[in-house]
């Protein structure tokens, strides 16, 4: 996501120097990674420091963030939610997981491929283009990644929303409406319901338990 804003700390370091030894001990041809976790838990944090840790490896780890794959459009998210009901609408269904799957695809025959990118600061939408001849490895972030097909690691944070709070209002996230708090809500059920896909947890202290 364009202007997405990343509060790195020591704890996302650690974390992700450890799951980056694992993934270098699987390491393969095309290896994708998928990281899952709530609102404000450090999703694109923790996807961040691992990808720049590969490149110390002479690894090219490129991020997708699955976020960007809604099958609605930012502006339009919260009225379509409210009129169709939160606990009917919020989950799985709402993303385009076929073009999220095309994506994974091209990555994995070396092909060019386009994906939507929202822009947080205008909540417009842009076309990236992205060529992935090169790339060893794909890193997919987002609240329901570890539900990708065809994912050799998949890494769980398991804080919640309750949790995250803070996070949430660093980054201008702070749910401060009802309707945002029964989205967040709906999302941690959502969560829960795969977690046990996870192969690798990074718990609420954010230690690695592999």
């Amino acid at each position: 996501m364009l202007e997405d804003v990343l509060l790195i700390a020591p704890k996302h370091r650690e974390a992700a120097e450890i799951i980056t030894n694992e993934i270098l001990r699987k390491k393969k041809d095309k290896l994708i990674v998928a990281i899952s976790g709530e609102s404000g838990s450090g999703k694109s944090e923790l996807t961040h420091v691992i990808a720049k840790n590969m490149r110390k490896h002479g690894i090219f780890a490129k991020p997708i963030h699955i976020d960007n794959f809604y099958t609605t459009l930012p502006l339009e998210r919260a009225k379509w939610r409210e009129e169709n009901g939160v606990e009917n609408v919020v989950g799985l269904s709402e993303y385009k997981w076929d073009d999220i799957n095309k994506v994974i695809d091209d990555f994995k025959n070396n092909r060019s491929s386009s994906m939507p990118c929202v822009d947080l600061v205008t909540e417009q939408i842009d076309e990236l283009t992205t060529n992935f001849n090169g790339i060893d490895m794909l890193i997919i972030d987002g609240l329901y990644a570890i539900n990708t097909e065809d994912v050799d690691i998949r890494v769980l944070i398991e804080l919640t929303y309750h949790e995250t709070k803070k996070a949430q209002a660093d980054r201008g996230k702070e749910p401060d409406n009802p309707l945002r708090w029964a989205v967040l809500e709906q999302e941690h059920k959502t969560v829960q319901s795969i977690k046990d896909k996870a192969d690798i947890r990074v718990n609420k202290e954010y230690k690695v338990i592999l």
